[in-house]
């Protein structure tokens, strides 16, 4: 099982904003934990619930891509996915 994507997400995120590519499982869930401009909603939730299930071997990576640009979208981060 590959935590990595093969399709990378651009955010820009941080303050000054600065864009970051987060390319698997886990850039995802560090920026959602530490850098997240929401502390909640529920595509986050989602996406955080997603990484989790990747890395219990329950999910696979690309739904955790999906709930990860999502909660960008959410956040207004998200500048290519």
């Amino acid at each position: 099982m590959s935590k990595s994507w093969k399709n990378p997400v651009l955010i820009s995120i941080g303050e000054p904003p600065v864009e970051t590519v987060i390319d698997s499982v886990q850039a995802a869930s560090w920026a959602m934990i530490e850098d997240w401009p929401l502390d909640e909603g529920p595509a986050l939730d989602k996406a955080l619930h997603a990484c989790t299930g990747v890395i219990e071997g329950k999910r696979k990576s690309e739904d955790a891509r999906a709930a990860f640009v999502a909660a960008a979208e959410e956040a207004g981060i998200l500048v290519r996915a």
